[in-house]
């Protein structure tokens, strides 16, 4: 019997927020899952909603709500606070909010003894992990994006469609920044364990009609184009937010395209970007460093130098 029980804490109980929840619950992945809202009634009615479906779910969750101040025996915070960029604006476009509300979020929760795993999901990802290292100063490993997360997810669904595949047997990671600069590493794309470019050569007549710069153009835009037909996304990220924790408190060692703390890798200082990492129970536990084509090196560079351009505006210090 365990000793103890498995904690989660939500921050932001918006669409992402209670998607992640639902996720989570449905998934049977934590013992208890704490809501925090900007608005206190939103965040009881989302926990009595879900509580109320318990009853059909083959374990039950613990879901209540609470204070930044409750988190000190958390394993797990996640971060869905924030919102939606301006019209006409990439997720850039947030960075000045986010920087507010984590300016003020974050102390607050280092302030209850909170010693477990930050796990970011608001936009700009790739920047707000980075902001929440700084300010909690906690070790590297401890803080996780959700980075190209779901970016990777939208890559294998394309090329599934396409070879008529299972995703789960597309293997590949989407790097950089989850946002307009992001790419895929083709190199190391396989369908099978097959590297997908050795297939295109070899089947030109079924295969030859494929564009991968139109695939990853298309996993791109894939995120716009929910939102631009709904209003926001959030069971996709969701799901990847409930997985991604799931490798952490079951130990999992899972190797997932997430927003880490760059220190060398990839010949890369000073920011956060989406890279494939073994994800623990103690967080990052190792950044996987992919041998990547001169220009898929190149295009790294140029993401990692977009996202550092933001976290310099912020002077973080």
């Amino acid at each position: 019997m365990r000793s103890k029980a498995r904690k989660i804490a939500i921050v932001g109980v918006g669409n992402v927020g209670s998607s992640c929840a639902y996720s989570l619950i449905n998934q049977s992945i934590c013992d208890e899952i704490m809501l925090i809202g900007r608005t206190p009634d939103r965040a009881v009615a989302q926990a009595l909603d879900m509580s109320h479906g318990m009853e059909f779910i083959h374990s039950r969750t613990k879901i209540y709500t609470g204070t930044y101040e409750d988190c000190s025996d958390m394993d797990v915070v996640i971060l869905s606070a924030g919102g939606y960029p301006p019209k006409g604006q990439d997720r850039m476009g947030m960075l000045s909010t986010v920087a507010d509300i984590y300016g003020d979020i974050i102390p607050r929760i280092m302030g209850s003894g909170f010693n477990g795993i930050f796990l970011a999901a608001a936009n700009p990802v790739d920047v707000v992990t980075y902001i929440v290292w700084k300010l909690s100063g906690l070790p590297r490993s401890q803080v996780i994006g959700s980075g190209t997360s779901i970016d990777s997810a939208r890559l294998k669904t394309l090329l599934c469609e396409h070879f008529s595949v299972d995703p789960r047997s597309v293997h590949g990671y989407v790097l950089g920044e989850h946002g307009e600069s992001q790419f895929p590493a083709w190199s190391h794309v396989t369908i099978g364990g097959k590297p997908i470019q050795d297939i295109l050569n070899q089947h030109p007549v079924r295969f030859g009609h494929l564009k991968l710069n139109e695939i990853a153009e298309q996993t791109k835009n894939a995120g716009w184009e929910i939102y631009t037909r709904m209003g926001s996304t959030h069971y996709g990220i969701g799901n990847a937010l409930a997985y991604i924790t799931r490798s952490v408190l079951y130990d999992e060692h899972r190797i997932i395209a997430v927003s880490s703390i760059l220190d060398q890798e990839y010949n890369q200082t000073g920011v956060s970007a989406g890279v494939p990492a073994i994800i623990t129970r103690s967080g990052v536990k190792e950044i996987i460093e992919l041998n990547l084509t001169q220009e898929e090196d190149r295009r790294m560079d140029f993401s990692c130098r977009i996202i550092r351009g933001a976290i310099e505006q912020l002077k973080l210090g």
